[in-house]
């Protein structure tokens, strides 16, 4: 399951990362919280980016996903990328 997940989880995060689609910012920071729970788990690191608040909220989202898998972060950044950008 896990190869198929993370297959899935590749052309999901290809089709966000190349979109020209202006997502809403609560949607950006879902996209990724999700991302970073998904590949780094629980090892918190500082957000790149010279927006000391933005980097805050993104900080934040990715700490309110601290209780969930990485493969379900994978799942959730799917279903994100299923919702808002499949059919662009």
């Amino acid at each position: 399951m896990a190869k198929k997940l993370d297959i899935a989880f590749q052309e999901a995060y290809k089709i966000s990362s190349t979109t020209t689609l202006k997502l809403p910012p609560d949607v950006m920071l879902q996209l990724y919280a999700y991302y970073k729970q998904a590949t780094k788990g629980s090892n918190y690191e500082q957000p790149s980016g010279n927006g000391e608040l933005r980097n805050a909220f993104k900080l934040n989202a990715w700490f309110q996903l601290s209780q969930i898998s990485e493969d379900d972060a994978k799942k959730a950044y799917i279903d994100l990328v299923n919702k808002y950008l499949k059919n662009q």
